[in-house]
């Protein structure tokens, strides 16, 4: 691939890492601490039960529906040429705190154990009215971690109610290439719609999403008709009107504030209206081929049980960054489980194990993260403390960053990362 430069890419990541090793962070007190109400631990989940009937599995079955090449490029006549990540790297709109200089408020939402060894977190004047959503990096993307010479991490945020009318989606792709100063610029998800004449915002939530080779695929709701949809970051669009409408407009086109958009380039549409939706998702490297791994899209408060399962990424170089489909465009899932776990938010799966990360019963109080497969389930656990809620409450989204072996995740305004085998070493 033209983004590809290994070698001399490896040295650098090598570098940084060290670089890295010896820069944990000091959180304050008021990050650690943990109210008796919250000393109560879930129940153990138990091992991961495999499905395997097809009554099971078919439901999980997604339908591949791209958009007319024709649409993309009228859209793309009309906006004017596509950018790549380059170019909107080098085109900020803002730049990341370190966690040290953000606020106490900020900080209480990073995980207990294990702690956090890179914590960043995002203005609030440039936030107001986003809910933070999911996370994936250029690690995702290639193998080397790199995306052309940056080091990149993709923010997703959601918001409702807007001038726009409903929902609207927006990424940050944030320049990681620098630690100390990391900047973002924000791109707004879209559909184009009149066959390329026009875009609408993706209708949604974002609660998972994945960078894997050009394709970022994120996770839409039950307002969408996709379950999935699909971007091609080689085809970022640049705007020409600063105001609150989302598409074409007098003067030019318009993005809800935002200076780039991202056209939807192909969704996958879920197996009827009951069939369940992906939750969260993200990238197993672990696996051959490549995966992409999800859970089950639940209310907070049902009871049960949760399914995971994982789609493989097709190998052939002409459907690069699409999922493996059969002949009539279905992609179907390669391996299903179910979990006991409730409030599940985040997942990952890395090797033999899945990481789930679950929320708490209240927003100010610690969820709990689980490793968990055949065999049984173990949680994270507090030092000493007799609790397993260590995690993040708010967090979400679970990203692993394989070239450097840290976990990514977003938990309200803080960006934070970790090592997996951090996670692994406080596992009770």
């Amino acid at each position: 691939m033209k983004h590809r430069g290994r070698h001399r890419r490896r040295r650098r990541g090598r570098a940084l890492r060290a670089a890295l090793a010896g820069t944990a962070l000091a959180l304050t007190a008021a990050a650690t601490m943990i109210s008796a109400s919250q000393a109560t631990d879930a129940d153990d989940p138990g091992a991961l039960k495999p499905l395997t009937a097809s009554s099971e599995t078919t439901p999980l079955r997604l339908a591949e529906h791209g958009v007319p090449r024709d649409a993309l490029d009228r859209l793309s006549e009309g906006m004017g040429r596509p950018v790549g990540v380059s170019d909107v790297l080098a085109d900020p709109d803002g730049a990341l705190r370190d966690a040290r200089d953000c606020t106490a408020d900020d900080r209480r939402a990073l995980p207990v154990e294990p702690a956090a060894t890179r914590a960043y977190c995002w203005p609030a004047a440039d936030t107001e009215g986003w809910q933070p959503g999911a996370v994936t990096t250029s690690g995702d993307a290639d193998d080397d971690g790199h995306w052309g010479e940056h080091r990149v991490i993709l923010s997703g945020w959601s918001t409702a109610g807007t001038t726009a009318g409903g929902t609207l989606a927006r990424v940050a792709f944030v320049d990681a290439g620098d630690p100390d100063r990391p900047r973002y610029t924000w791109a707004l998800l879209t559909v184009p719609v009149a066959e390329g004449r026009d875009y609408r915002g993706l209708g949604s939530t974002v609660s998972g999403m994945v960078w894997y080779q050009d394709k970022l695929l994120v996770t839409a709701g039950r307002g969408e008709t996709g379950a999935l949809y699909v971007y091609d970051v080689d085809r970022l669009q640049r705007t020409t009107v600063n105001g609150t409408s989302v598409g074409r407009v007098p003067g030019g086109w318009s993005a809800a504030g935002a200076r780039y958009v991202l056209p939807a380039v192909a969704s996958y549409r879920a197996n009827g209206a009951g069939a369940p939706l992906p939750g969260g998702i993200s990238l197993d490297r672990s696996t051959a081929p490549d995966s992409l791994v999800a859970h089950e899209e639940t209310p907070a408060d049902e009871d049960g049980p949760t399914r995971l399962w994982r789609y493989a990424f097709a190998t052939d170089p002409e459907r690069a960054g699409l999922l493996e489909t059969d002949p009539v465009a279905h992609a179907h899932a390669i391996a299903a489980y179910e979990t006991e776990l409730t409030g599940v938010r985040g997942v990952l799966s890395y090797r033999s194990g899945w990481y789930l990360g679950r929320t708490a019963g209240a927003r100010d109080e610690r969820g709990t993260l689980w490793r968990q497969d055949t065999d049984g389930a173990r949680p994270t656990r507090c030092g000493a403390d007799e609790t397993h809620r260590c995690w993040s409450g708010p967090a979400a989204s679970l990203s692993y960053w394989q070239e450097t072996g840290d976990l990514w995740s977003q938990s309200g305004r803080v960006l934070f990362a970790l090592p997996l085998a951090s996670v692994d070493r406080s596992l009770d």
